[in-house]
């Protein structure tokens, strides 16, 4: 039984060792290299993500104790040496009870905080601000109903023009501009082929399929920048249409959004009322 002591010390000091990695090279807002865990939370939607991740992930690490501990106690009392003469018991009713109960067990915990997630995921709340995000190969294109009309698309910066400090193959020419602390309720579609809305900080993830339009929203509670990337593959340059969302104060929206109508509006020649319905419940 020494062994499997000094084992379960072993494995408890290298899953503390990854716990502190992974919460150290976990980055707020974009990947980070090296990163262990998961992107740090800039939601309340990410932070119930992220307790329901380090949960499963307790509950992962107990079964698996347990059925290595089982594993070097067969190993250590059952092997031909230590026990010559091996049982014939085919059954025993005890166990087998406990062995279907107790996964029935396990599962049935798990599945309240993972419908109680899909639920906040799922369940718009009432929104401060609607935009409407399609995408296109290879891009994203932005629209503003609540403010204005206007409509602008998103493109990646290439290498050679990155400025000291953006990242590269996340930085874009226009980015999403949000207000902190406002739920932000996102309308997601295609132009063209299926592609994917993704913001890791946030916690949310959604298909955009054309002749569709799906929702999803968050609540951005740290001024920034925030990264992600369409995670359908859609096409060659699917790694090439990276979504980037500045979280700015509410006073700073506001002078982006004076700003924006006159620029973007003026560009695309955006008739009123053009994205009216689209502030309206998604498609089922």
């Amino acid at each position: 039984m020494k062994v499997l002591s000094r084992l379960t010390a072993i494995a408890v000091i290298a899953g503390a060792l990854l716990a502190s990695a992974g919460a150290a090279f976990a980055g707020l807002g974009h990947p980070s290299p090296w990163e262990m865990d998961l992107q740090g939370s800039a939601s309340p939607v990410m932070d119930e993500i992220a307790g329901f991740h380090y949960f499963l992930l307790w509950v992962i690490g107990a079964i698996s104790a347990f059925v290595l501990a089982l594993l070097l106690i067969i190993i250590v009392r059952f092997n031909a040496r230590a026990n010559p003469t091996p049982s014939r018991t085919t059954h025993n009713t005890p166990i087998e009870i406990i062995w279907t109960i107790v996964p029935v067990i396990i599962l049935a915990v798990i599945a309240v905080p993972s419908f109680r997630l899909l639920f906040v995921e799922l369940d718009v709340p009432h929104p401060d601000l609607t935009i409407k995000a399609t995408g296109k190969q290879w891009f994203w294109s932005y629209a503003y109903p609540d403010n204005g009309n206007f409509e602008f698309d998103s493109l990646m910066v290439q290498t050679k023009d990155l400025k000291p400090g953006q990242p590269r193959l996340l930085t874009v020419d226009n980015e999403m501009v949000v207000p902190v602390n406002k739920v932000v309720h996102v309308l997601v579609t295609g132009a063209d082929v299926i592609h994917s809305f993704t913001v890791p900080s946030f916690g949310i993830r959604i298909d955009a399929i054309p002749g569709r339009m799906n929702e999803t929203w968050f609540k951005a509670t740290t001024t920034g920048m925030f990264y992600g990337q369409c995670s359908e593959l859609c096409g060659k340059d699917h790694s090439f249409m990276p979504i980037a969302v500045h979280v700015v104060g509410e006073s700073d929206f506001n002078a982006w959004v004076a700003q924006a109508k006159q620029k973007f509006s003026a560009e695309n020649g955006v008739p009123p009322n053009t994205f009216a319905a689209a502030s309206g419940p998604s498609s089922q």
